[in-house]
């Protein structure tokens, strides 16, 4: 990575359209529950990125592929380095849903 790689955002409407098209993907939103009740990105699953070894108990496939936000980017790249070090293989970290494009749930 350059140093002008950390000026670079993420592709949330790009990875999401990854994620969809890899069957047994886990969209992960790691933000708090009540900012994911106020707005989140259909299908996707909220564990809160305080609370990020909860995955171990619900998801036990490390090969388990998961693709993961927040609000910025910020959270989720901290649940990815997380879920990297409890072994996880595939997490992509997606940015932030302030870039995503598409419809939200509520």
């Amino acid at each position: 990575m350059g140093f002008f790689d950390i000026f670079k955002f993420k592709d949330i409407n790009g990875e999401l359209e990854k994620a969809k098209s890899i069957k047994g993907s886990v969209i992960l939103d790691v933000r708090s529950v009540s900012e994911y009740k106020g707005g989140h990105i259909p299908k996707s699953v909220n564990i809160p990125v305080d609370e990020i070894s909860k995955v171990a108990s619900k998801y036990k496939d490390k090969t388990t592929p998961f693709f993961v936000y927040c609000l910025s980017g910020a959270r989720s790249a901290g649940a990815v380095r997380m879920m990297n070090n409890m072994g996880y293989e595939n997490v992509v970290d997606m940015g932030g849903i302030s870039r995503y494009h598409g419809e939200i749930e509520r």
